[in-house]
């Protein structure tokens, strides 16, 4: 082959080779990416399917993998193949925001779409629950008081050994992984406010916080708290062939399978949507999902998404959100987030 020629033919491959990566790069950019919380995901699909087939962009594209997943996802880069959007059912944490700052994500926005419940529900035909956060603790803790002075490993098998005034029924709890934001909540807001009802331990919380950590926040891992995966659908599937067996999940899986089953009262309180909404009920929590900053510029449709996301219509008190169990902000909150959040989106992300 003539030289030429053959420089001609490099050339052509080179711009060949430039265009498809150029335009596989502008395929990655043509839809949103979300990963993250299994409890976020029913509406944010809910979101996603309207916004596709109301705009003029491509439904984004959203995977379930838990909180904690969707963080090591979103944090990986800014790169063309790297996600938009994490999903999350507890505030990003500081060591999160580390590790994406080692990847380069600083811009990270934060956007609270509402509050949530978390419930602890059975069948439907089955016993009903009425229990304390102390009773909860004393059932899951992996430590708790011994009769000694001591702390001992926990050994309750049954929650009338936890308080004589509940069913004879051995403890078996479904719950989220380790990786999940309900975990992450309700060890925080019903695990460690039980914990606190016990003097020998509320204590350790200013003498010995480390070991007050350790105790309050280590669930049994002895068969009593049975791990079952980021879905709260799953769980709400288990309890229908185990009546005697409880779940932990969000309380809008709560409200869409209210036929097949029904929560424990906490604190002498039903979770309920306006229990949740106005604090009473002890174990809520706000809902979020965080974009990346260095995206916005990169990916057209992901301001009009974030947008749609907080419009009124979606998340505010009267929005679609709420009736698929979102609990929404306040009018006046919901005002507020939107102006901040759409202040950082035009600044490409700087907060």
């Amino acid at each position: 082959m003539p030289f030429t020629l053959f420089i001609k033919n490099s050339l052509l491959s080179l711009a060949i080779l430039i265009f498809l990566s150029a335009s596989s790069y502008a395929d990655e950019n043509e839809q949103v990416r979300i990963v993250g919380s299994s409890t976020v995901y029913p509406f944010s699909t809910v979101v996603a399917e309207r916004f596709g087939r109301l705009t003029q962009y491509k439904t984004p594209i959203i995977e379930s993998t838990g909180t904690g997943g969707g963080f090591k996802l979103f944090c990986a880069g800014t790169g063309g193949d790297t996600i938009d959007i994490t999903n999350a059912s507890r505030a990003i944490t500081a060591s999160e925001r580390a590790d994406c700052a080692r990847n380069n994500v600083n811009n990270i926005i934060e956007v609270k779409v509402g509050y949530d419940g978390i419930v602890l529900a059975n069948a439907l035909g089955s016993l009903d629950f009425s229990i304390t956060t102390r009773d909860i603790f004393l059932a899951l803790a992996d430590t708790i008081p011994g009769s000694n002075g001591r702390f001992e490993k926990n050994t309750a098998l049954r929650w009338s050994d936890v308080n004589p005034e509940l069913p004879d029924l051995q403890i078996e709890v479904l719950g989220p992984p380790p990786t999940s934001g309900t975990r992450d909540a309700f060890i925080d807001l019903a695990m460690e406010q039980g914990c606190k009802k016990l003097p020998e331990i509320a204590v350790l919380e200013y003498t010995q916080p480390t070991l007050f950590d350790t105790i309050c926040h280590t669930i049994r891992d002895d068969g009593a708290y049975i791990e079952a995966g980021e879905n709260d659908n799953l769980i709400i599937q288990k309890l229908g062939s185990n009546d005697h067996a409880l779940g932990i999940v969000g309380f809008s899986f709560l409200d869409r399978n209210h036929d097949r089953v029904k929560a424990a009262s906490i604190n002498g309180v039903k979770p309920s949507f306006s229990a949740i909404a106005d604090g009473s009920y002890v174990i809520s929590r706000p809902l979020f999902f965080y974009v990346k900053g260095e995206k916005v510029s990169k990916v057209p449709s992901l301001k009009p998404f974030v947008d749609s996301f907080l419009a009124n219509s979606a998340t505010g008190e009267d929005g679609y959100l709420a009736y698929r169990g979102l609990i929404p902000m306040s009018a006046e909150e919901h005002q507020s987030y939107r102006n901040s959040v759409s202040n950082a989106m035009t600044k490409g992300g700087v907060q």
